[in-house]
């Protein structure tokens, strides 16, 4: 299983957040540094199209660890329900294409 760890404490603000997915997710250097450009971004993480640095096997999961949960999301609730929102997006986008979920988070 694929794993990316995200440091909630970190994320202070939407600039941090993106800057911090950019470089753990391997994003291409014109992402757009906002959701629809991220959920772009993971949409096709099993068909190595460059845009990001994981490509996934088949029923493969890509597991985001959030650390220090509770203060990014008593700093910056909006950036962190945007996050769980827009996993839940990917998922959801990749089922209707008739693939699986790929997309897991784990708050520690």
């Amino acid at each position: 299983m694929a794993q990316v760890h995200l440091d909630g404490d970190s994320i202070t603000d939407w600039d941090t957040f993106h800057s911090v997915c950019a470089e753990k997710f391997g994003f291409p250097d014109f992402y757009g540094r906002n959701m629809d450009a991220w959920i772009d971004c993971l949409s096709y993480i099993n068909e190595g199209d460059g845009m990001c640095r994981f490509v996934l096997e088949q029923n493969e999961l890509l597991l985001i660890r959030v650390a220090n949960t509770k203060h990014f999301n008593e700093r910056v609730p909006d950036v962190f329900s945007s996050l769980v929102e827009c996993t839940a997006f990917v998922n959801q986008r990749l089922l209707d294409a008739g693939d699986e979920p790929r997309l897991a988070i784990v708050f520690v």
